[in-house]
């Protein structure tokens, strides 16, 4: 386990970061749901697959795409910062790196509810389960404030400028 220098910090200057500006916006609270409704509904459509998976896969490809897209992909498209963030992931650039905002309790609440959800639907079979909970617990802990720009086993470690 890796934890980045102080020299990776995310630097509160007197620009915002358009990477993350959005995802405080509620249209996107509302856009995940959105997400996950089309996923189920493209996986409920397909023939030969039972409600139950459809609901583990549902909850497999949400958590797999938010975990790429909040908790393995560094930097940032925009060049506007200098860099400031070049080192940092999505989740650890939003609200300038600070943990429990709203936006970081939601992004974590709609996993659990996923969870939920499609273990419930899923009749709580042992093994769409287990998949269900390793899946969860992998995006949670990406989220731990004590993960906040950790790199395990030197995987996702940023080039060195």
């Amino acid at each position: 386990m890796e934890r980045l220098s102080s020299d990776h910090s995310l630097q509160q200057g007197d620009h915002e970061n358009h990477n993350v500006t959005w995802l405080n916006f509620r249209g996107s609270w509302i856009t995940q749901s959105i997400v996950v409704i089309v996923i189920r509904l493209t996986l409920a459509i397909l023939p030969g697959l039972s409600p139950e998976v459809s609901w583990t896969l549902t909850n497999l490809v949400y958590n797999t795409a938010t975990f790429i897209m909040f908790h393995w992909v560094i930097g940032t498209p925009f060049d506007h910062n200098q860099n400031e963030c070049g080192n940092l992931t999505l989740w650890e650039q939003m609200d300038n790196g600070a943990q429990f905002t709203p936006t970081k309790k939601f992004l974590a609440t709609v996993p659990i509810l996923l969870f939920l959800v499609s273990t419930h639907y899923a009749n709580y079979d042992m093994a769409q389960f287990t998949v269900n909970i390793v899946s969860l617990l992998i995006v949670l802990i990406a989220k731990l404030p004590s993960m906040h720009k950790v790199r395990l086993f030197g995987i996702n470690k940023p080039y060195p400028d």
